[in-house]
């Protein structure tokens, strides 16, 4: 049997450090003198849903929604499914049933939030005088644009009935306990899913000032919405928001950390970048190639990094910012020997695709030409998917049902 790559090996070392639901099951606060009500929504909800009904030995309801194709069967949690990275019809009745769910609960009761990555999109529950259709244009907007993720969350939490602390506000005064999967650069919790249960300390000028610098039009609605003081988020220090501190289960770090340590049994040297990787993909794989460049000759050697890359959209593919990372890389490389490469995100979905990321190594180019492409040409033009599903060198996980972010690896020989 041949051995699995070392690419491959790391990736899953990473994904087995990632378990949201083994993690969850390290937090579970004790049983209150009332109801347990949880609610919840991520692409790691249903597992996270999951190994807490396994192991909660008191009374328990609630509903979580995740992204269609991630749910499991849950026993007493609800699991719905609904449209991510663009919110849909499914995820606005999610919210609304959400808030439902924690309306009327009294201070012995407790709720249990469950919030990964992804979430955001999935609560899609517009502010009072906003249609769906409006929140899907903006979001849109900023997605083409280019626009990093925890900007974007700016803007959907001022657009929201749910997000930015307003799902904890309808619990009160039943205490919130928070269980957070990271998937942001940094871990702060208010990102997260745009914070649906905890404090925010962004303003709506600030939400306002990133539809202009990423040239947004927005919808009238939005825009008048936005300039109504109504659409403030509740602040730190509201007291409504209770006494429990969010708990992160997990974080990018906890990957990476993994990973190293298989890198390190296997003989290799770790250079780790880190979890906080920002920027336009095609250039940060760019300026990495230099990096592993500079590297070749010294010994095998393993460079890690994580983080939430973006694709500016300006031509007529879908992006995916694993594998514009990974074609920026390879071109940079030109094709220099010993290079090796894979970059996936750990919920099983680069971009808009059903593909998790892709593989690069020395024959990426040579092969690409071989078939007639042009890689440079392809990358312009966001194509990057047609490229590596023509090499065969997609990497394809299935719902992960985690999000810790993006994960990628060099190997230097």
């Amino acid at each position: 049997m041949a051995e699995k790559d070392p690419r491959d090996r790391l990736f899953a070392a990473a994904l087995a450090a990632a378990d949201a639901g083994a993690a969850t099951l390290r937090h579970l606060p004790p049983v209150p003198r009332g109801r347990t009500v949880v609610v919840g929504a991520g692409k790691a909800a249903a597992a996270m849903a999951a190994a807490l009904d396994s192991a909660w030995r008191g009374p328990l309801s609630g509903l979580v929604v995740t992204r269609h194709g991630h749910g499991l069967p849950t026993g007493r949690i609800e699991v719905v499914e609904a449209g991510h990275p663009l919110p849909d019809g499914a995820g606005q009745d999610a919210a609304r049933r959400i808030l439902d769910v924690v309306r009327g609960l009294g201070p012995d009761d407790l709720v249990i939030a469950l919030v990964s990555g992804g979430g955001s999109a999935l609560l899609a529950l517009p502010a009072p005088g906003l249609a769906l259709a409006d929140k899907q244009a903006v979001t849109r907007a900023l997605l083409r644009a280019g626009t990093p993720i925890g900007e974007i969350n700016v803007v959907r939490k001022h657009l929201s009935a749910i997000k930015g602390g307003r799902l904890a506000l309808a619990a009160a005064p039943a205490p919130v306990h928070t269980l957070l999967v990271s998937d942001v650069p940094g871990d702060d919790p208010s990102v997260i899913a745009s914070g649906p249960t905890l404090p925010d300390a962004s303003t709506r000028e600030e939400a306002q000032a990133i539809l202009r610098r990423w040239s947004v039009d927005a919808p009238e609605a939005v825009a008048r919405w936005l300039d109504d003081p109504a659409s403030e988020t509740p602040k730190p220090g509201d007291p409504r928001f209770g006494p429990l501190a969010p708990a992160i289960v997990l974080r990018p770090a906890d990957a990476l950390a993994a990973a190293a340590a298989e890198a390190r049994a296997a003989g290799y040297r770790v250079i780790d970048l880190g979890p906080r990787i920002e920027g336009e993909a095609r250039q940060v794989g760019a300026a990495h190639a230099l990096l592993a460049l500079s590297l070749s000759g010294g010994g095998p050697t393993a460079i890690l990094s994580g983080g939430e890359l973006t694709v500016t959209v300006a031509g007529d593919g879908a992006g995916g910012p694993n594998k514009e990372y990974l074609l920026g890389l390879a071109l940079a490389l030109g094709g220099a020997p010993g290079i090796s490469a894979l970059a996936c995100d750990t919920d099983g979905i680069d971009g808009t695709s059903d593909d998790a990321g892709a593989r690069i190594d020395e024959t990426t180019l040579g092969r690409a030409a071989g078939l007639g492409l042009d890689v440079a040409a392809m990358l312009a033009a966001n194509r990057s998917h047609e490229v590596f599903a023509a090499l065969g060198d997609l990497v394809s996980t299935g719902p992960t049902r985690t999000n810790v972010n993006d994960f990628r690896v060099i190997f230097v020989t």
